[in-house]
């Protein structure tokens, strides 16, 4: 059975895509750095301290999250993961996104021209309820349904 939610549009948009999950602060910087430092073509998470994620490829898929962690840095980091297309196609925040995320986020959608939909205050039933391969899709207002085939 699908399940829907509804949040606040950051960086709207209409997509569907794969969701990867994880209940624990994103870091930008370590989840990229690799990829970066190396030319990628995939964005294998590098962040050892995010176990849900790590080794798995971040490129195109839509990061179900409650926050991100970190430091300035993210900003150059969302715009340089932009510019080598190997974004995630959206973010999905349960909790209120930071401004070091949006500020990263809005500045890849200008400056790479690149934009990694973004929706916040989705809820902490939505960590609850989506599973990493689920599809889900992104409306630009902001809903979210996870479709549950």
């Amino acid at each position: 059975m699908n399940k829907s939610f509804k949040g606040s549009p950051v960086l709207a948009g209409n997509l569907i895509g794969e969701a990867l999950v994880t209940h624990m602060g994103f870091n930008s910087l370590a989840s990229f750095y690799k990829a970066m430092l190396t030319g990628a073509k995939k964005a294998i998470c590098s962040d050892q301290d995010n176990p849900e994620l790590f080794g798995k490829d971040l490129k195109d898929k839509i990061i179900c999250l409650p926050k991100t962690v970190g430091s300035t840095s993210a900003g150059t980091t969302w715009d340089k993961v932009a510019q080598m297309g190997i974004a995630p196609k959206a973010m999905l925040f349960s909790q209120k996104i930071d401004s070091l995320a949006a500020g990263g986020l809005i500045i890849a959608d200008i400056w790479a021209r690149k934009r990694i939909v973004a929706v916040d205050q989705l809820g902490s039933e939505l960590l609850d309820c989506v599973k990493d391969g689920d599809r889900i899709l992104v409306r630009e207002d902001g809903s979210v349904t996870i479709i549950k085939d």
